[in-house]
């Protein structure tokens, strides 16, 4: 069973691994401080992700999972209100794209729960527009189709930004460079 040892900087500026014994010489290990970067970003959880290290296809993925969002509430608010509404005048199923909004700023942030738990939240969506495209009559079938594909691409858009940035992440372990929080760990296992 692995033990989690506490983190101390000592004197001459080298973080020192202990266990609850006192130091001896094989209980106690010096480790190299880790780089500013690294620092920032375990203390801000907001910077997942850097944009001088994203990677052209991480840009891409944001890119697609952010502009599909605002076009799937643009496009909720709309159809509800007046491209083709239940009733004339619009209704209240336009409050459908509030729950759209909150994860919008989680999205600007590059935090990767956000975009693991749109990935789910999606599938509600795409649902809506399915059964609409099948029931309802024709104006409001084009918006149904076009909902299911702007939800097909935030979820292809958030599902490869996830893996991307896993991947992103294990490049920049291998190559000897800490990888942003929330994908580095605080921990120190022996």
């Amino acid at each position: 069973m692995p033990l989690i040892m506490p983190l101390s900087w000592n004197s001459t500026g080298t973080l020192s691994l202990t266990t609850s014994q006192p130091p001896s010489s094989s209980t106690a290990a010096n480790i190299a401080p880790p780089p500013a970067a690294a620092i920032s970003a375990l203390a801000d959880p907001t910077l997942a992700t850097a944009e001088s290290t994203a990677t052209p296809e991480l840009a891409l993925s944001r890119q697609l999972a952010v502009g599909s969002l605002v076009g799937l509430i643009v496009l909720c608010l709309a159809w509800e209100l007046w491209l083709a509404p239940l009733r004339p005048g619009g209704s209240l199923m336009a409050l459908k794209a509030l729950p759209l909004c909150l994860p919008l700023a989680g999205l600007l942030k590059h935090r990767l729960y956000t975009y693991r738990w749109v990935s789910l939240l999606v599938w509600l969506y795409f649902t809506e527009g399915v059964v609409r495209a099948y029931s309802d009559a024709w104006p409001s079938q084009l918006w149904a189709g076009v909902e299911v594909l702007l939800c097909l691409i935030l979820f292809a858009a958030c599902a490869l930004h996830v893996r991307w940035r896993f991947r992103h992440a294990a490049a920049l372990a291998t190559a000897g460079t800490p990888p942003a929080a929330p994908e580095a760990t605080s921990s120190v296992t022996p």
